[in-house]
């Protein structure tokens, strides 16, 4: 493994910054003590830095010592999610209901050590900008930022991004080209009866029934209407109706969410959805009121910067140790709208299987969401190297 010297001299300073990020998480938007924290540590190295783009984000810009027509950005994300930790170690949450269990405090550290060697190794022709964006938990920061003009003010050729992966072992990659999260949508169906005494049902409208019927109905869409090589699902999470044993509700509400990891396939549900809703409704008597909200689109890698990540990445820990076809989750990630803008890539580190963790840790897995989880710092040299490297053999590329 080919770790950069002046990054390992720094990794418990580094870990240190990451783990006081930790102990006081922000929720997306919120983000005011962690921007100050990343702004304060950039200027400090001698970085320009912009501030505001989506609310609390943070841009450095690093220019290399050469004019060059090149530029790159790296992101890492800033927020927590509104959870409890029940981790008791010394850097456990400080904030009730608010926590780092998806890493991003880590993966904020990994961007500062890049951001430090980077800005103390001008050798290069160019410009890196080191993103720091708010509002990945579900806020859509990535999409406020770019709104905001990230890739107006400042221009790159690509834009790469990097998430840690519990259960790959510390020290390898996982990637693949083209889809590798999926979108992430929501539906809300409220369907309106007539309520009446559940002993003379026929005097009323049930929505009760027409909810289970449509229940049923709507996954046909995936058994039945779907390629079958299209990855898709789609998830009933919450029917809510009646509050008495001898009553027929007046209406009945269906929420849950869809994932896909084409926009075609999502087309379809979506206009499926509403054709079977609409109509299983008419036949039960019902009125409907259907929504459909698309979150976040799917993360897509583009090829070219794939391959070109995959090389960054062998060069630094090995072929054996980088897998660039690994199966896509069905998680999302906001990433995708700037992969929508620029081309780009994004990668998994791995996080291990949760040895790391301090002596306090909670009797769960260290697993994303999860109240034990803890970020691995023995990531943060490597990944730090990672983003150094790959900034710096993009930019030696010719024009």
């Amino acid at each position: 493994m080919k770790i950069l010297e002046p990054i390992l001299a720094w990794r418990e300073e580094i870990a240190a910054l990451r783990r006081d990020i930790h102990a006081h998480p922000e929720l997306a938007f919120e983000e005011f003590r962690t921007a100050d924290l990343v702004a304060q540590r950039l200027q400090e190295w001698g970085i320009e830095v912009d501030r505001g783009l989506g609310g609390t984000g943070v841009v450095g810009i690093i220019k290399g010592k050469q004019a060059g027509p090149r530029a790159v950005g790296l992101r890492a994300d800033l927020d927590a999610l509104p959870m409890q930790e029940i981790n008791t170690f010394a850097h456990a949450s400080q904030h009730a209901g608010k926590m780092h269990a998806c890493g991003h405090d880590g993966h904020t550290a990994m961007l500062l050590g890049a951001a430090r060697y980077l800005s103390q190794h001008r050798d290069f022709a160019g410009t890196v900008y080191v993103i720091f964006q708010p509002a990945e938990e579900g806020g859509g920061g990535a999409k406020r930022m770019v709104d905001d003009g990230l890739f107006t003010r400042f221009p790159m050729d690509a834009v790469f991004g990097m998430h840690n992966w519990p259960g790959m072992r510390a020290g390898q990659f996982g990637v693949t080209p083209g889809p590798i999260m999926a979108s992430s949508n929501e539906f809300i169906i409220r369907i309106t009866g007539k309520g009446t005494h559940a002993g003379m049902p026929h005097l009323g409208v049930d929505p009760v029934m027409t909810a289970v019927q449509l229940a049923q109905s709507l996954q046909t869409i995936i058994t039945r209407n779907r390629a079958p090589l299209e990855a898709a699902v789609l998830s009933i999470t919450q029917i809510h109706t009646g509050s008495a044993d001898n009553v027929v509700p007046n209406d009945a509400v269906m929420r849950g969410t869809v994932r896909t990891f084409t926009h075609e396939t999502l087309d379809l549900i979506e206009r499926r959805m509403e054709e079977i809703s609409r109509h299983t409704c008419a036949a039960m008597n019902c009125d409907l009121e259907f929504e459909f909200t698309r979150n976040y689109p799917p993360t897509i890698n583009h090829v070219a910067e794939t391959a070109f990540a995959v090389g960054v990445m062998r060069d630094i820990v090995g072929a054996d140790n980088v897998f660039d076809q690994v199966t896509p989750t069905m998680g999302a990630e906001d990433f995708a709208f700037m992969l929508q803008a620029k081309p780009g890539c994004y990668v998994w580190i791995g996080n291990g299987s949760g040895d790391h963790r301090d002596a306090g840790h909670g009797a769960g897995p260290c697993m994303l969401h999860n109240g034990s989880y803890d970020f691995n710092d023995e990531l943060i040299p490597l990944g730090a190297t990672y983003w150094s490297q790959l900034a710096l053999k993009w930019l030696a590329q010719p024009a």
